[in-house]
Parts: structure tokens; C-alpha cells; sequence
């Protein structure tokens, strides 16, 4: 793990991407600790809430257009995503469309709402500035938080 994040941070904006898009898609990893480390590095904040959106929009657009492409029972079987989970997102995006990729950026469900998202063809354009803008809010926050609690401390 500390290869993987140092190869990260040796890319800086870059680094923050993929790791941002690596967490937006069906893998396992998380960009917020990145996130926080890169701008106590002294990166400028906005740039790297910039590159961690951009790379965490294009990793759940990939989750989106896995759905748009895919059977469930492929989804399912060859991704070894949880019919369970894309149970819950199902749930919870229903009657509600697109809008609810803003809700994309939770752990556990968001992977499986922009998968739904996109077997239910949602709206592409409302998909995309809903998701971007939950992420981004997102990570505002994450920094914002990062930062006051730095501030406390010294």
C-alpha cells in the first residue's frame, strides 16, 4: 500500500485523479485520505478538489456505463457486484431518476446507484451534473473539515 501511495503522490494532480477515479469505480480504494494528504502537502486545495472530482465523476461514468451496457444477472455474476446492493439503489432512485446520481459519492450504495442509473438509462446530461455536483460538494466538505481541524491544532 505505501508503493501505491507514494506512485500517488510522486503524480501529484495526477495521482489525485486516479485515485479519485479508482474510488469512483467498482474497486475498492479511497480518494478522501489522498485528498487530505495532498493538500497538507501543500497543494492548492482548489486544484486538487478540481482533480479528485473530475477523476471520481469519470470513475462512477464508467459504473454508469457498465449499467448502460450490461445485464444485471452480468453485472452480477462477472463484476461480483452485490445483487443486495444494487437491490438498495434500485429502492432508493426509484421515481426519483436521475437526480439521484448527486447521491453517487455514499459508501456502500453509490457504485450501485450509478450502475442502475445507467441499466434504467437515465437522462446522460442530468446523470452527469447531478453526480459532479454531489462529488464536488463532497469533497469541499472533506477539505473544509480537513482544514478547520488543522487550524485547532496549531
Amino acid at each position: 500500500m505505501d508503493v501505491a501511495l507514494q506512485f500517488l503522490l510522486d503524480y501529484g494532480y495526477i495521482g489525485m485523479f486516479l485515485a479519485a477515479f479508482l474510488a469512483g469505480s467498482i474497486l475498492p480504494f479511497s480518494s478522501e485520505a489522498i485528498l487530505v494528504a495532498f493538500v497538507r502537502m501543500g497543494l492548492d486545495p482548489v486544484l486538487t478538489i478540481l482533480f479528485a472530482t473530475l477523476g471520481n465523476t469519470a470513475g462512477s461514468m464508467t459504473c454508469y456505463w457498465i449499467g448502460h451496457l450490461g445485464k444485471m444477472e452480468y453485472i452480477e455474476r462477472w463484476l461480483k457486484v452485490d445483487p443486495k446492493k444494487l437491490e438498495k439503489a434500485e429502492r432508493f432512485i426509484r421515481g426519483r431518476g436521475a437526480w439521484m446520481a448527486f447521491f453517487s459519492f455514499l459508501p456502500i450504495i453509490g457504485d450501485g446507484i450509478a450502475i442502475v442509473l445507467g441499466l434504467m438509462r437515465a437522462n446522460l446530461a442530468i446523470t452527469l451534473f447531478s453526480m459532479t455536483l454531489g462529488k464536488l460538494l463532497r469533497y469541499i466538505s472533506i477539505v473544509l473539515a480537513a482544514e478547520g481541524v488543522v487550524r485547532l491544532l496549531f
